[in-house]
Protein backbone atom coordinates (compact mmCIF):
# COMPACT_ATOMS: atom_id res chain seq x y z
CA UNK A 1 0.00 0.00 0.00
CA UNK A 2 2.88 2.45 0.15
CA UNK A 3 3.25 2.81 -3.39
CA UNK A 4 -0.51 3.33 -3.05
CA UNK A 5 -0.87 5.77 -0.75
CA UNK A 6 2.18 7.46 -1.91
CA UNK A 7 1.06 8.14 -5.86
CA UNK A 8 1.37 11.81 -5.46
CA UNK A 9 4.68 11.65 -4.96
CA UNK A 10 5.89 9.12 -7.50
CA UNK A 11 3.69 11.43 -9.94
CA UNK A 12 5.31 14.18 -9.78
CA UNK A 13 8.88 12.14 -10.00
CA UNK A 14 7.34 10.93 -12.99
CA UNK A 15 6.43 14.20 -14.14
CA UNK A 16 9.69 15.43 -13.21
CA UNK A 17 11.80 12.44 -15.26
CA UNK A 18 9.28 13.14 -18.50
CA UNK A 19 10.09 16.84 -18.76
CA UNK A 20 13.63 16.39 -18.72
CA UNK A 21 13.40 14.11 -20.87
CA UNK A 22 11.47 16.52 -23.42
CA UNK A 23 13.64 19.14 -22.31
CA UNK A 24 16.60 17.12 -23.80
CA UNK A 25 14.51 16.14 -26.72
CA UNK A 26 13.86 19.90 -27.64
CA UNK A 27 17.40 21.12 -26.56
CA UNK A 28 19.80 18.57 -28.32
CA UNK A 29 17.44 16.80 -30.81
CA UNK A 30 17.82 13.03 -31.89
CA UNK A 31 20.76 12.69 -34.07
CA UNK A 32 18.92 10.60 -36.47
CA UNK A 33 21.08 8.13 -38.31
CA UNK A 34 21.79 7.80 -42.26
CA UNK A 35 18.98 4.70 -42.28
CA UNK A 36 16.28 7.46 -41.95
CA UNK A 37 18.06 10.73 -43.64
CA UNK A 38 20.29 8.82 -46.11
CA UNK A 39 24.15 8.58 -46.66
CA UNK A 40 26.47 6.29 -46.55
CA UNK A 41 27.66 2.99 -44.82
CA UNK A 42 30.99 1.61 -45.24
CA UNK A 43 32.30 -1.34 -43.73
CA UNK A 44 36.38 -1.41 -43.50
CA UNK A 45 38.69 -4.52 -42.27
CA UNK A 46 42.35 -4.44 -41.67
CA UNK A 47 44.90 -7.24 -42.35
CA UNK A 48 45.91 -9.40 -39.59
CA UNK A 49 49.55 -9.09 -38.73
CA UNK A 50 51.51 -12.35 -40.24
CA UNK A 51 52.46 -15.26 -37.81
CA UNK A 52 55.69 -14.73 -36.02
CA UNK A 53 56.25 -10.96 -36.81
CA UNK A 54 55.21 -9.66 -33.39
CA UNK A 55 51.94 -8.13 -34.61
CA UNK A 56 49.45 -7.17 -32.11
CA UNK A 57 47.06 -9.75 -31.30
CA UNK A 58 43.51 -8.65 -33.56
CA UNK A 59 44.73 -6.65 -36.35
CA UNK A 60 46.86 -3.49 -37.13
CA UNK A 61 43.50 -1.59 -36.63
CA UNK A 62 44.07 2.39 -35.69
CA UNK A 63 42.99 4.13 -32.46
CA UNK A 64 39.53 5.43 -33.31
CA UNK A 65 40.11 9.00 -32.09
CA UNK A 66 42.84 9.17 -34.51
CA UNK A 67 41.23 7.68 -37.02
CA UNK A 68 38.18 10.36 -36.63
CA UNK A 69 40.68 13.49 -37.01
CA UNK A 70 41.92 11.79 -39.84
CA UNK A 71 38.08 11.38 -41.16
CA UNK A 72 37.57 14.85 -40.62
CA UNK A 73 40.23 15.78 -42.32
CA UNK A 74 39.49 14.78 -45.33
CA UNK A 75 35.86 16.11 -45.20
CA UNK A 76 33.60 13.93 -43.68
CA UNK A 77 30.49 15.36 -42.04
CA UNK A 78 28.66 14.28 -39.41
CA UNK A 79 29.78 10.89 -38.99
CA UNK A 80 29.40 7.71 -36.59
CA UNK A 81 32.31 5.91 -36.35
CA UNK A 82 32.09 2.48 -34.47
CA UNK A 83 34.57 -0.61 -34.01
CA UNK A 84 33.65 -3.98 -35.60
CA UNK A 85 34.59 -7.17 -34.29
CA UNK A 86 38.71 -7.25 -33.43
CA UNK A 87 40.08 -5.44 -36.98
CA UNK A 88 37.18 -3.56 -38.44
CA UNK A 89 35.58 -0.16 -38.02
CA UNK A 90 31.89 0.68 -39.59
CA UNK A 91 31.57 4.41 -40.63
CA UNK A 92 28.07 6.14 -41.11
CA UNK A 93 28.14 9.58 -43.05
CA UNK A 94 26.35 12.12 -45.23
CA UNK A 95 26.32 11.06 -48.66
CA UNK A 96 29.99 11.47 -50.11
CA UNK A 97 31.27 12.51 -53.45
CA UNK A 98 33.45 10.56 -55.97
CA UNK A 99 36.60 11.60 -54.83
CA UNK A 100 35.80 11.40 -51.14
CA UNK A 101 34.73 7.20 -52.17
CA UNK A 102 38.14 6.51 -54.32
CA UNK A 103 40.38 7.63 -51.44
CA UNK A 104 38.52 5.62 -48.66
CA UNK A 105 40.52 2.77 -48.09
CA UNK A 106 43.50 5.41 -48.32
CA UNK A 107 41.96 6.99 -45.69
CA UNK A 108 41.52 4.56 -43.47
CA UNK A 109 44.56 3.13 -43.97
CA UNK A 110 46.32 6.48 -42.96
CA UNK A 111 46.81 5.99 -39.23
CA UNK A 112 47.04 2.11 -39.33
CA UNK A 113 47.24 -0.97 -41.48
CA UNK A 114 46.18 -1.89 -44.80
CA UNK A 115 42.76 -1.21 -44.51
CA UNK A 116 40.12 -3.18 -47.31
CA UNK A 117 36.29 -1.49 -47.92
CA UNK A 118 34.61 -4.70 -47.52
CA UNK A 119 30.91 -2.82 -48.29
CA UNK A 120 29.85 0.58 -49.39
CA UNK A 121 26.23 1.45 -49.43
CA UNK A 122 24.55 4.55 -49.86
CA UNK A 123 21.00 5.18 -48.94
CA UNK A 124 18.91 7.97 -50.63
CA UNK A 125 17.08 10.31 -48.82
CA UNK A 126 13.95 9.10 -50.20
CA UNK A 127 14.41 5.88 -48.82
CA UNK A 128 15.64 7.41 -45.29
CA UNK A 129 12.63 9.30 -45.37
CA UNK A 130 10.28 5.90 -45.95
CA UNK A 131 11.89 4.09 -43.30
CA UNK A 132 11.39 6.97 -40.73
CA UNK A 133 7.98 6.59 -41.53
CA UNK A 134 7.65 3.26 -41.66
CA UNK A 135 9.37 3.00 -37.73
CA UNK A 136 6.76 5.98 -36.35
CA UNK A 137 3.79 3.83 -38.09
CA UNK A 138 5.45 0.42 -36.29
CA UNK A 139 5.48 2.13 -32.94
CA UNK A 140 1.71 3.26 -33.49
CA UNK A 141 0.33 0.07 -34.68
CA UNK A 142 2.28 -1.37 -31.80
CA UNK A 143 0.43 1.09 -29.40
CA UNK A 144 -2.87 0.82 -30.92
CA UNK A 145 -3.05 -2.82 -30.66
CA UNK A 146 -1.93 -3.21 -27.31
CA UNK A 147 -4.87 -0.84 -26.04
CA UNK A 148 -7.66 -2.89 -28.43
CA UNK A 149 -5.69 -6.59 -26.88
CA UNK A 150 -6.02 -4.72 -23.20
CA UNK A 151 -9.43 -3.81 -24.00
CA UNK A 152 -10.51 -7.18 -25.23
CA UNK A 153 -8.38 -9.30 -22.21
CA UNK A 154 -10.34 -7.08 -19.64
CA UNK A 155 -13.67 -6.50 -21.00
CA UNK A 156 -15.09 -8.34 -18.30
CA UNK A 157 -13.89 -5.94 -15.82
CA UNK A 158 -16.41 -3.18 -15.84
CA UNK A 159 -16.62 -2.27 -12.40
CA UNK A 160 -15.33 -0.22 -11.08
CA UNK A 161 -13.75 1.34 -13.80
CA UNK A 162 -14.16 -0.08 -17.49
CA UNK A 163 -12.44 -2.33 -19.66
CA UNK A 164 -11.11 0.76 -22.08
CA UNK A 165 -9.33 2.57 -18.62
CA UNK A 166 -7.05 -0.01 -18.52
CA UNK A 167 -6.02 0.16 -21.71
CA UNK A 168 -5.32 3.67 -21.93
CA UNK A 169 -3.44 3.64 -18.98
CA UNK A 170 -1.50 0.80 -20.05
CA UNK A 171 -0.83 3.55 -23.14
CA UNK A 172 0.74 6.37 -20.92
CA UNK A 173 3.11 3.97 -19.31
CA UNK A 174 4.12 3.05 -22.63
CA UNK A 175 4.93 6.61 -23.47
CA UNK A 176 6.67 7.29 -20.90
CA UNK A 177 8.60 4.36 -21.89
CA UNK A 178 8.91 5.91 -25.50
CA UNK A 179 10.15 9.75 -24.10
CA UNK A 180 12.29 8.26 -21.40
CA UNK A 181 14.99 6.43 -23.64
CA UNK A 182 14.38 9.08 -26.49
CA UNK A 183 16.04 11.81 -23.96
CA UNK A 184 18.42 9.98 -22.78
CA UNK A 185 19.13 9.07 -26.23
CA UNK A 186 19.42 12.96 -27.49
CA UNK A 187 21.63 13.64 -24.16
CA UNK A 188 24.02 11.05 -25.54
CA UNK A 189 23.62 12.14 -28.99
CA UNK A 190 25.07 15.37 -27.81
CA UNK A 191 28.15 13.92 -25.50
CA UNK A 192 29.05 11.41 -27.46
CA UNK A 193 27.65 11.62 -31.26
CA UNK A 194 25.45 8.38 -31.17
CA UNK A 195 22.64 8.51 -33.86
CA UNK A 196 19.24 7.06 -33.78
CA UNK A 197 18.95 3.99 -36.30
CA UNK A 198 17.07 1.20 -36.49
CA UNK A 199 18.84 -0.49 -33.82
CA UNK A 200 17.40 2.22 -31.16
CA UNK A 201 13.47 1.34 -32.62
CA UNK A 202 14.00 -2.29 -32.59
CA UNK A 203 15.22 -1.82 -28.72
CA UNK A 204 12.34 0.78 -28.19
CA UNK A 205 9.86 -1.98 -29.74
CA UNK A 206 11.81 -4.68 -27.59
CA UNK A 207 11.21 -1.95 -24.37
CA UNK A 208 7.30 -1.72 -25.22
CA UNK A 209 6.95 -5.27 -25.28
CA UNK A 210 8.97 -5.99 -21.97
CA UNK A 211 6.93 -3.26 -19.84
CA UNK A 212 3.46 -3.98 -21.24
CA UNK A 213 4.22 -7.85 -19.65
CA UNK A 214 5.01 -6.26 -16.51
CA UNK A 215 1.82 -3.85 -16.24
CA UNK A 216 -0.42 -6.37 -17.42
CA UNK A 217 0.56 -9.48 -14.80
CA UNK A 218 -0.54 -6.14 -12.42
CA UNK A 219 -3.61 -5.47 -14.17
CA UNK A 220 -4.45 -9.13 -14.10
CA UNK A 221 -4.04 -9.68 -10.41
CA UNK A 222 -6.01 -6.67 -9.93
CA UNK A 223 -8.73 -8.07 -11.71
CA UNK A 224 -8.78 -11.10 -10.13
CA UNK A 225 -9.02 -10.13 -6.63
CA UNK A 226 -12.00 -8.23 -8.23
CA UNK A 227 -13.43 -11.27 -8.89
CA UNK A 228 -12.84 -12.74 -5.53
CA UNK A 229 -14.09 -9.86 -3.39
CA UNK A 230 -17.49 -10.02 -5.69
CA UNK A 231 -17.78 -13.68 -5.04
CA UNK A 232 -17.18 -13.87 -1.14
CA UNK A 233 -19.43 -10.48 -1.29
CA UNK A 234 -16.64 -8.62 0.24
CA UNK A 235 -16.29 -4.51 0.56
CA UNK A 236 -13.18 -3.73 -0.36
CA UNK A 237 -11.70 -0.43 -1.37
CA UNK A 238 -10.55 -0.50 -4.63
CA UNK A 239 -7.55 1.41 -3.50
CA UNK A 240 -6.57 -1.68 -1.00
CA UNK A 241 -7.52 -4.00 -3.67
CA UNK A 242 -4.96 -2.43 -6.34
CA UNK A 243 -2.48 -2.22 -3.77
CA UNK A 244 -2.81 -5.59 -2.56
CA UNK A 245 -2.07 -6.71 -6.20
CA UNK A 246 0.82 -4.70 -6.64
CA UNK A 247 2.35 -6.23 -3.23
CA UNK A 248 1.49 -9.82 -4.67
CA UNK A 249 3.57 -9.16 -7.98
CA UNK A 250 6.03 -6.49 -6.71
CA UNK A 251 8.82 -9.16 -5.89
CA UNK A 252 8.28 -11.17 -9.44
CA UNK A 253 8.73 -7.71 -11.05
CA UNK A 254 11.67 -6.51 -9.93
CA UNK A 255 13.25 -10.21 -10.19
CA UNK A 256 12.35 -10.55 -13.66
CA UNK A 257 13.84 -7.61 -14.49
CA UNK A 258 17.27 -7.05 -12.64
CA UNK A 259 17.63 -10.85 -14.45
CA UNK A 260 16.99 -8.92 -17.81
CA UNK A 261 19.27 -6.01 -16.28
CA UNK A 262 22.59 -8.00 -15.52
CA UNK A 263 22.22 -9.83 -18.57
CA UNK A 264 22.59 -6.38 -20.23
CA UNK A 265 25.25 -5.10 -18.11
CA UNK A 266 27.60 -8.21 -19.20
CA UNK A 267 26.24 -7.40 -22.97
CA UNK A 268 27.54 -3.59 -22.62
CA UNK A 269 30.52 -4.01 -20.86
CA UNK A 270 31.69 -7.50 -22.54
CA UNK A 271 29.75 -7.38 -25.30
CA UNK A 272 31.30 -6.26 -29.25
CA UNK A 273 31.03 -2.39 -29.77
CA UNK A 274 28.38 -2.87 -32.21
CA UNK A 275 26.12 -3.79 -30.00
CA UNK A 276 26.90 -1.39 -26.51
CA UNK A 277 24.61 1.81 -27.87
CA UNK A 278 21.64 -0.82 -27.80
CA UNK A 279 22.34 -2.90 -25.05
CA UNK A 280 22.76 1.12 -23.20
CA UNK A 281 19.19 1.63 -25.32
CA UNK A 282 17.75 -1.39 -23.53
CA UNK A 283 19.33 -0.38 -20.09
CA UNK A 284 17.45 2.55 -20.16
CA UNK A 285 14.10 1.70 -21.45
CA UNK A 286 13.68 -1.17 -19.12
CA UNK A 287 14.46 0.38 -16.05
CA UNK A 288 11.95 3.16 -16.95
CA UNK A 289 9.47 0.03 -18.23
CA UNK A 290 9.80 -1.53 -14.79
CA UNK A 291 9.26 1.75 -13.08
CA UNK A 292 6.40 2.94 -14.89
CA UNK A 293 4.68 -0.60 -14.17
CA UNK A 294 5.09 -0.59 -10.80
CA UNK A 295 5.00 3.12 -9.91
CA UNK A 296 2.76 4.47 -12.14
CA UNK A 297 -0.11 1.97 -13.88
CA UNK A 298 -1.64 1.05 -10.91
CA UNK A 299 -1.64 4.48 -8.90
CA UNK A 300 -2.73 5.85 -12.14
CA UNK A 301 -5.61 3.50 -11.71
CA UNK A 302 -6.45 4.56 -8.23
CA UNK A 303 -6.37 7.84 -9.38
CA UNK A 304 -9.03 7.61 -12.15
CA UNK A 305 -11.22 5.47 -10.12
CA UNK A 306 -11.43 8.14 -7.30
CA UNK A 307 -12.39 11.01 -9.66
CA UNK A 308 -15.12 8.94 -10.80
CA UNK A 309 -16.09 8.44 -7.55
CA UNK A 310 -16.06 12.13 -6.94
CA UNK A 311 -17.81 13.03 -10.45
CA UNK A 312 -20.64 10.78 -9.41
CA UNK A 313 -20.99 12.58 -5.75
Amino acid sequence: MFIIKHRNAFFALTGALVLAALISVAVFGLHLGIEFTGGTLVEVSYDLPAPGTGGQAGGTRPDPVALTNTLNDAGFKDFSLRETGDNGYTLRAQSIGDAQRGELAAVFSYQGGTAHVDQLTEIGPTIGAELRNKAILALGLVLLCILLFIAFAFRKVSQPISSWVYGLIALVTLVHDIIIPMGFFALLGYLTGAQVDTLFVTAVLTVLGFSIHDTIVVFDRTRENLRINHEKNRKEDFAETAGHSLNQTFVRSINTSLTVLFTLLVLYFIGPASTKVFALTLLVGITAGTYSSIFLATPLLVWVEKRRNKAKK
